[in-house]
């Protein structure tokens, strides 16, 4: 039921979360708004695949 995904920041590109998702109850992708260690900011991470 739920399903493993990585967090990847929109601007580095660089996959710096993971957690899991319902795939029932969110069928759009996820996007969170999240510290980047590489860009040293809080950017916008999107749902990509692990």
């Amino acid at each position: 039921m739920r399903d493993l995904v990585a967090l990847q920041c929109e601007e580095c590109k660089r996959k710096n979360y993971t957690t899991t998702r319902n795939k029932k109850r969110t069928t759009e992708k996820l996007a969170m708004k999240k510290f980047c260690p590489a860009c040293r900011n809080h950017r916008s991470h999107k749902e990509v695949k692990v």
